[in-house]
């Protein structure tokens, strides 16, 4: 079937509640974390397109603050694990213990990490060995994990926001390729401007500072997510996601443009891409995707799916600047 043609079940009356919904999320989580608008609006696209988010920032930029505040405003069971260097996976994942009853029988009883949430917090999460890092894998694609050849389903919804430090940061660790490319979004948390700045400086240094309310429930995120996987995307726009995902691979597209880089995107840089687009019109009021969704969202769904050659780098090129020229290429 044409994706112009796709349809949705999902009544009138459903997608104007689930926008009502969204709008007045987005607004909450405005009045807290302020001068960081499109920070807010990518991360609610994340949770809205039931995926991870890997927000990146220096310290003090209320990341951790976001997360929780999401939490509160979108109705989800959340936890926070603060990484370190010396945590182990069964600290995020959970362990087994043996335990005796009363008639001298022994038993192994598994024990929940705090992974069994609907938004788990991964809190500095480059500052843990890749071994630990990399126990969030099979959770972040498959909402299950094993232990001890034991399946574990985790709850629905199930979504990782972790904040990382930059690298050059001392006592940070990168993120596996594997790891990065389960997350939807990687999205950069810059400083506040001066008027922000000011407004925040007054919020927050009172002697009460605003707390969150609850707008939305799990359920209704749930809703919200379904309003998303069946809202109707163009043809058009399919075409252009697949334009941009693939000139950005070595020996596809343009070979001016793509000379430089490493490594590109995969199929699940376009998924991330289609679900987002969606998600991101949602944010905006709107139902269907368009192109300036896709150029909104070409960096923070392809910028920690590629990599540059060395010579690239030492010429003082930037992915960022590349997925610019191949935007200009392919969408304009």
């Amino acid at each position: 079937m044409n994706a112009a043609a796709q349809e949705t079940d999902v009544s009138t009356r459903d997608i104007d509640a689930v926008l009502e919904r969204v709008a007045a999320a987005r607004a909450e989580i405005g009045a807290i974390i302020m001068g960081q608008t499109r920070v807010v609006d990518l991360s609610l696209t994340v949770l809205l397109a039931g995926g991870h988010g890997l927000l990146i920032g220096v310290p003090g930029l209320a990341k951790t603050k976001l997360v929780e505040t999401l939490g509160i405003v979108v109705g989800l069971d959340a936890r926070r694990v603060q990484f370190t260097p010396d945590l182990m996976p069964s600290d995020i994942l959970g362990s087994e213990v043996m335990e005796e009853g009363l008639d001298g029988a022994r038993a192994f009883r598994f024990i929940r990490g705090p992974i069994f949430a609907q938004l788990l917090m991964a809190d500095e999460i480059n500052r843990a060995s890749p071994r630990t890092q990399s126990a969030l894998l099979q959770a972040m694609q498959e909402h299950h994990v094993t232990v001890a050849g034991v399946r574990h389903d985790l709850p629905r919804p199930f979504h990782v926001l972790a904040t990382q430090n930059p690298l050059e940061q001392e006592g940070a660790y990168p993120l596996p390729e594997a790891q990065l490319d389960r997350f939807l979004l990687q999205i950069d948390v810059g400083y506040p401007d001066r008027d922000a700045e000011r407004r925040i400086l007054i919020a927050t240094t009172g002697e009460r500072e605003k707390a969150p309310r609850p707008i939305m429930t799990a359920d209704e995120l749930f809703q919200a997510q379904r309003v998303v996987r069946r809202a109707p995307i163009g043809e058009r726009i399919v075409e252009a996601i697949l334009d941009l995902v693939r000139a950005a691979r070595p020996g596809e597209g343009d070979p001016e443009l793509a000379k430089g880089i490493s490594w590109g995107p995969g199929p699940r840089a376009a998924q991330a891409l289609m679900l987002a687009s969606r998600a991101r019109a949602l944010v905006d009021g709107r139902l269907s995707p368009s192109l300036d969704d896709i150029e909104a969202l070409a960096e923070p769904a392809l910028k920690h799916r590629m990599a540059l050659t060395f010579a690239a780098r030492a010429d003082g090129e930037t992915i960022p600047a590349t997925i610019e020229r191949l935007v200009a290429k392919t969408l304009r």
